[in-house]
């Protein structure tokens, strides 16, 4: 036989040489759509197959009816023949070895589901529904049900999708390579939903590569297997319309926001020490939301992830909430549940890394296709981890439509993006010359910036509902400011610096606050520089730092006093606010992901307290106007004591447009103050509307009766006031 010619018109001659059948044999020919399917030849059509086992083949159209008799030309599995039919369309083969026979549909038989716009698009870096094209994804294609698989690897010699369906025989489904974008395709038909996947590539040199899981799989394996899932469209009856038309509608900075942040698998468990599925959670964690009156839940990365004590900051499938919890239609069941009772959810969001594990994106077909090649670029000393190539166009369109992903398919109100720092500067965590300087000269990776800038403008503009959060632990200008006034383009950013002096404070007896004054003073300086969430997160209750209640000052009595009077002193101050689960109730314990919080200290006065403490300033802080409305804007706030170092008392005024002021009165001294001065705005009854030291809070039970009267003296407007010790007042006029 002769090697046939490749016409430029896509013609294939009937005859195929013995290098040709032994390359498609062997799994090593990179375009078997070229020699395999329905081709057209002189004489009319010929189908060629593999079909291993075989040693007899007749083909057939969709509808059962014969078209032709294929002759075996390699005893491994080679069939070719004529076939009568009068265009090019989809076959099926009727395969048999002795008295065994079974059905192939030929994928070769099919055309393409890629057009010339995807490519396009594709380079171009604009594609923005990369999520319907790219992956797993369920198909009628020219009258056949199956599954249609896509995925970037452009330096690749040969990509085939191996999985339950094709006993992970690599030889059986390679893919049709589009060399305008990169992208290998192929529709496998007959393929039903629920079957694992992997992607089997040829490198560049010829080397077979490790299995490679779906970069954009939407369903995974349960670790530690590491295989994607084929999944159908999800079909949620979503019924959060009043939740999304509410949040496009306001302006964020203006409303109460308070976030829970939770890792879903330590917060409960069963008891057998099993993880809850996503209903079991709903069922258990929208309600106790609703009760304690946050606002938001913010889970720590629910992407698919290996290792659970990276808590989910390694993943590797970010497309793919983790099976740890059950289907991904549980975790749309769980944010419509919220939506529905006026939760948002926000998802921790990592874009600044990925991890090395063979399966995931590092090397992916052979090279440094997802990571910078250069190590000072693509390699996270911190973390041993890879760093995305944020100057390459289809990694930011991964990136980018992750987000969006997200967004449309899931109905989340937000992500907090982890780590931007270690993505805005390039001298991140590194010595001098471990770094490269960008074309200015500079530590800035502008390259990160145009990607979060870009990132924030589409994901803003496609879902106004929406909030993005940076943890940037950085004087970054402008990170929650318009990229159109040249920043970031973030709604909020994590007031770090909140977190480190206000903790650093409270660890001290308090004799010695009155030296250490200006770490509660001086974030006032640049509380409106950003629109900024406060936050008490995970990553101050974990690696020996111990919980909020083990890190006060004092004894027993004095840790829960100084930790009431801390929160309502936070959710007093300028500022969104976050909690890390179990210190709304004061966990002793540092948190550990493998295990549950400790509810049971809910049985204890003290512990219960500080729940029901927590519970009412959100509560207060939602319903009070002037503790929300004007948390990012320097007129909603006015300090009325900042200098009482001696006796480390701060009080300030919030306020806003319209609304009562609410006074917000901190004594940090276990020493009981009565007939402290206090000037306020206006005459008049102002009501004691919360007392960090009440008894219903595990406190002593001092306070102000539940009034104070203002009069005109020397000058102003003064009340005198009882402070009780370590506690915290808030006062509201009754006028």
């Amino acid at each position: 036989m002769t090697k046939p010619k490749r016409p430029a018109d896509g013609i294939a001659l009937r005859d195929i040489s013995a290098d040709e059948i032994a390359a498609i044999l062997a799994g090593t020919h990179s375009d078997p759509f070229a020699v395999l399917g329905v081709h057209r030849t002189d004489e009319g059509f010929v189908a060629r197959c593999f079909i291993l086992g075989a040693e007899a083949v007749t083909a057939t159209a969709l509808d059962g009816s014969v078209i032709g008799e294929l002759d075996c030309l390699d005893p491994a599995g080679f069939f070719s023949g004529n076939i009568t039919v009068t265009k090019q369309q989809p076959v099926r083969y009727r395969a048999r070895r002795g008295d065994a026979e079974w059905a192939v549909t030929d994928p070769y038989s099919f055309g393409p589901v890629l057009g010339p716009m995807d490519d396009y698009f594709v380079r171009e870096g604009t594609h923005l529904r990369l999520f319907d094209k790219m992956g797993a994804h369920p198909l009628k294609h020219e009258g056949v049900q199956g599954f249609h698989f896509a995925v970037w690897a452009p330096n690749a010699q040969r990509v085939s999708v191996v999985g339950d369906f094709n006993n992970w025989d690599g030889r059986r489904h390679v893919m049709r390579f589009r060399a305008d974008s990169g992208i290998w395709e192929i529709f496998a038909p007959d393929i039903p939903a629920g079957v694992a996947y992997k992607f089997e590539i040829r490198g560049h040199d010829g080397v077979v590569l490790p299995l490679k899981a779906d970069p954009f799989a939407r369903r995974s394996e349960l670790r530690p297997k590491t295989a994607s899932v084929t999944a159908n469209e999800m079909t949620q009856v979503w019924e959060d319309e009043a939740h999304q038309e509410h949040w496009a509608s306001v302006d964020k900075r203006r409303q109460p926001i308070s976030i829970y942040e939770v890792h879903a698998s330590s917060w409960q468990r069963r008891d057998d020490g099993s993880m809850l599925s996503w209903d079991e959670l709903a069922s258990r964690l929208i309600p106790y939301c609703v009760d304690m009156g946050f606002t938001h839940i913010e889970f720590l990365p629910i992407t698919e992830h290996p290792y659970d004590p990276s808590w989910g900051y390694q993943t590797t499938g970010l497309y793919a909430p983790t099976a740890r919890f059950g289907e991904p239609e549980g975790f749309a069941r769980f944010v419509n549940g919220c939506h529905k009772v006026g939760i948002g959810v926000i998802l921790d969001w990592v874009p600044a890394h990925f991890p090395t594990d063979e399966h995931g994106l590092r090397w992916f077909d052979g090279t440094a296709l997802y990571e910078h090649e250069d190590p000072r670029k693509g390699f996270h000393p911190d973390w041993n981890t890879a760093i995305y190539n944020f100057g390459r166009t289809e990694v930011l369109a991964y990136l980018q439509n992750n987000a969006l992903y997200w967004a449309e398919k899931f109905h989340l109100d937000g992500v907090r993006v982890d780590a931007v720092a270690s993505m805005l500067y390039l001298d991140y965590s590194r010595k001098h010359g471990e770094w490269i300087p960008n074309e200015y000269g500079g530590n800035e990776n502008l390259e990160a910036v145009r990607f979060l800038q870009s990132m924030n403008t589409r994901l803003y503009g496609s879902h106004p509902g929406v909030m993005t959060i940076a943890e940037e632990s950085t004087s970054w200008p402008k990170v929650s400011q318009p990229v159109h006034e040249g920043g970031l383009g973030f709604g909020f950013k994590w007031n770090m610096g909140f977190m480190h002096d206000t903790l650093s404070y409270l660890a001290r007896e308090p004799v010695h606050r009155k030296y250490h004054h200006n770490e509660l003073t001086f974030g006032l300086i640049y509380a409106f520089s950003e629109n900024f969430v406060l936050p008490l997160s995970h990553d101050e209750v974990v690696h020996g730092k111990g919980s909020l209640i083990a890190k006060m000052a004092g004894d027993d009595w004095q840790k829960f006093a100084n930790l009431r009077a801390y929160y309502a002193f936070m959710w007093g101050y300028p500022g969104k606010k976050l909690l890390f689960m179990g210190q709304e109730f004061a966990q002793w314990s540092e948190w550990s992901e493998a295990r549950a919080l400790d509810w049971n200290l809910l049985q204890y006065r003290m512990h219960e307290g500080m729940r029901r403490l927590v519970r009412d300033l959100n509560l207060t802080y939602r319903s009070k106007p002037a503790l929300h409305a004007r948390d990012c804007e320097g007129d909603g706030f006015e300090w009325l004591i900042v200098e009482d170092f001696e006796n480390s008392v701060f009080a300030w005024l919030r306020k806003a447009p319209g609304e009562k002021p609410i006074a917000v009165i901190t004594n940090f001294t276990p020493v009981y103050r009565e007939n402290y001065s206090l000037r306020l705005p206006a005459e008049g009854r102002w009501r004691e509307i919360l007392n960090t030291d009440a008894d219903i809070y595990g406190g002593s039970g001092k306070g102000n009766g539940g009034r104070v009267q203002a009069v005109s003296a020397g000058g102003g407007i003064q009340a005198t006031i009882t402070l009780p010790p370590l506690a915290t007042i808030m006062l509201e006029p009754e006028f």
